[in-house]
């Protein structure tokens, strides 16, 4: 039987923001049951270290150099570095999931955040034949109503954002007349800032923290900001979880996912679904109140560390018997997983990046090659632009800021304080020629020295 396909994505989750991947402070009893269910990825990768980039690479299967959707959209920042020039929205001429999909016979709903263009290339134009919701914001101005989403009708004065989208999923879930399979793409505000959640919720983290002795506000001060937008603000890390309104909107997340599991159960319809949940970057723990940590896990959301692409990564469905495994994986391996599931093919001009990582969510052999990265601009978390492979247990970063460049055993070490490149310059040359090859072979824009002043006090 065609599985119905769910694809759950949270945006700026942390690798170890919920319980079955190590929180002791958040609370997430239906992702873990979801997860005890199904394949935990532990080393699974965000196609960049913002949202934008990796939510083009999972609608196209391509990693986000190729697409040309480099930076989180409407962002722009110089530093010691010029920008490059990225598409602010997911182009017309990609062959996207949904698209493929609706063309395989599915019913196509969008639920949520885009940030991928609107108009010519909202998600309408991409195949989807629902859109509850998604439109060019990069986050809610509010996640009480009124929302201030275009494309989301306001609710009663109060009503909370995450529980509202969870039943426009659950409200397509149940009117579905089954005669055909559907493809949800329910890809939540959450956890983005703001910061707000209901106030019970809040109140029971507050309590919690007070009763485990936990500082809430564990900041500590570092390094001047790059970007020239962010003179005279310094990156903030907190040290653990503990902030009570973050913990607080995990819970609701956890509760949509236990509401979308109990409709597929309700309905008759959770033996043939396929849900997949995942984030598009890691938490935000360097900047913007820094209100999660990745530890043990390097920096976070907009470096190239493993705090910034390391996320979470469950699949589900039939067949798929309870494992926990380490193969590597991107966000480009979604879409011929998805397709490969449904039995669908994209156009042979449309060729993904991505390899079908199906084998390791049923337990078998797989080893999809190296994982690369390329993020040409300054953060607003503190990161500045660079590049990153990873083959097997080593990762190589290169900034290109100065061209340094830095290598890391991940088995050994998964901080990644211990730089091996001077210990092994031969490993070096050739994990640097591989990323050489890639993004020549992309395409990549690669950003040249800022001629200006370098000073945003000019107010350049």
């Amino acid at each position: 039987m065609t599985p119905n396909l769910i694809v759950i994505l949270v945006d700026d989750l942390g690798w170890t923001d919920l319980s079955c991947y190590g929180s002791d402070f958040y609370e997430t009893p239906h992702l873990d049951a979801l997860a005890a269910g199904g394949a935990r990825f532990t080393q699974a990768y965000a196609a960049a270290p913002v949202c934008s980039p990796s939510r083009a690479a999972l609608m196209t299967g391509k990693w986000p150099a190729r697409v040309g959707v480099t930076n989180f959209i409407g962002g722009h920042a110089v530093g010691r570095l010029a920008d490059v020039p990225y598409f602010h929205g997911l182009p017309r001429n990609e062959h996207s999931l949904a698209r493929a999909l609706a063309d395989g016979g599915y019913a196509t709903w969008h639920v949520g955040k885009w940030h991928l263009g609107e108009r010519l290339t909202s998600p309408e134009t991409h195949g989807f034949a629902v859109n509850v919701g998604g439109c060019g914001l990069g986050h809610p101005p509010s996640y009480f109503s009124p929302y201030g989403i275009p494309t989301l009708a306001d609710g009663p004065v109060g009503e909370y954002l995450t529980g509202r989208l969870t039943d426009e999923a659950v409200r397509l879930i149940d009117e579905h007349d089954q005669q055909r399979p559907f493809f949800l793409n329910l890809w939540h505000y959450t956890v983005h800032t703001p910061i707000q959640a209901p106030q019970p919720l809040i109140d029971k983290y507050r309590a919690k923290a007070d009763r485990l002795g936990l500082d809430t506000e564990p900041l500590v001060d570092g390094e001047p900001m790059p970007a020239w937008h962010l003179d005279g603000i310094r990156v903030r890390r907190r040290t653990r979880h503990s902030h009570p309104g973050y913990a607080a909107m995990i819970e609701t997340l956890d509760d949509s996912v236990g509401a979308i599991v109990e409709a597929l159960r309700r309905t008759g319809q959770l033996d043939r679904t396929v849900i997949v949940f995942t984030s598009d970057n890691g938490g935000l723990a360097t900047a913007e109140g820094s209100p999660t940590c990745n530890a043990p896990l390097a920096e976070g959301k907009g470096w190239m560390e493993d705090g910034g692409l390391r996320v979470p990564l469950i699949v589900s469905g039939p067949g798929v018997e309870p494992l926990e495994t380490d193969a590597l994986t991107s966000t480009p391996d979604l879409y011929p997983t998805l397709l490969g599931l449904a039995g669908v093919e994209p156009p042979a001009w449309h060729r993904p990046d991505g390899v079908d990582l199906a084998p390791a969510a049923y337990g078998q052999p797989f080893d999809r090659g190296p994982l690369f990265w390329h993020y040409p601009h300054y953060s607003n978390q503190g990161g500045t632009p660079g590049a990153a492979v990873r083959e097997g247990r080593w990762k190589l970063i290169r900034w290109y800021e100065d061209g340094r460049q830095a290598l890391y055993d991940l088995a050994a070490e998964v901080g990644e304080r211990d730089d091996r490149a001077a210990a092994e310059p031969e490993l070096v040359g050739r994990l640097a020629g591989l990323l050489d090859d890639w993004l020549l072979e992309v395409g990549a824009l690669v950003p040249a020295a800022n001629p200006a002043v370098s000073s945003p006090r000019l107010g350049l």
